[in-house]
């Protein structure tokens, strides 16, 4: 029987998630709205398909796969997420998952990637092959954003956010002379001098969006 983990921020996603998948004959080893936790659930329970959630509150599904595959983790990771953006599915692939899904998909399709998991084969939904594509020019290009690691980029976030290094620090378990640091090394290779021209950079290549912004402010 199939062993399936979950992580994702929104408790109702991930309990409909174990009764749909539990009624399809699956078995869920575990879930959880926490990337650290997850990260230890997975290296104990050794699941063999792992459901990841792009945007996890403060920290991101792609710092989840980096950190998996430093410990050589092994196990199969499906995307399943909202929305995404180009750079988002390249970086997503590159750090091992082998499928990607967006949330609105049905459950054929979810069910479908699961399988093809299992076996080793990669799965796309028609929408995410599409920004796959559109993926392929900011791969050979010089774009800014793929300078930065995926904790780089989900503190440009938080920094865009309005978040201090102290509430920084608090999310990812660092000092804030730490995170202070880590602020400056990254707009350093993005060659932006204060946190507005951080903000306009992050909205002019998609990592936010301008509403987002507008809302927050």
């Amino acid at each position: 029987m199939t062993r399936i983990y979950i992580l994702d921020d929104h408790t109702i996603v991930r309990e409909g998630l174990k009764a749909v998948l539990t009624s399809k004959g699956y078995s869920v080893a575990g879930d959880s709205d926490n990337l650290t936790q997850a990260i230890r659930d997975v290296q104990n329970m050794q699941p063999d398909v792992v459901l990841v959630d792009l945007n996890l509150k403060h920290r991101s599904g792609l710092e989840f796969l980096a950190q998996c595959r430093q410990r050589k983790m092994a196990f199969r990771c499906i995307i399943f997420t909202m929305i995404a953006q180009p750079m988002q599915v390249a970086q997503a692939l590159s750090l091992g998952a082998i499928s990607f899904i967006l949330k609105d998909s049905d459950l054929t399709t979810l069910l479908k990637a699961i399988d093809a998991a299992v076996l080793g084969q990669r799965y796309l939904c028609p929408e995410v092959t599409e920004l796959a594509m559109q993926a392929l020019p900011l791969e050979n290009s010089q774009h800014p954003l793929l300078l930065l690691s995926p904790r780089e980029q989900q503190t440009v976030m938080m920094v865009v956010d309005g978040m201090s290094s102290a509430e920084i620090g608090k999310v990812l378990h660092l000092s804030p002379k730490t995170v202070a640091t880590y602020r400056s090394r990254l707009m350093s290779k993005l060659k932006v001098d204060d946190v507005p021209s951080l903000v306009r950079l992050a909205v002019r290549h998609k990592l936010v969006d301008a509403l987002d912004i507008q809302t927050s402010a």
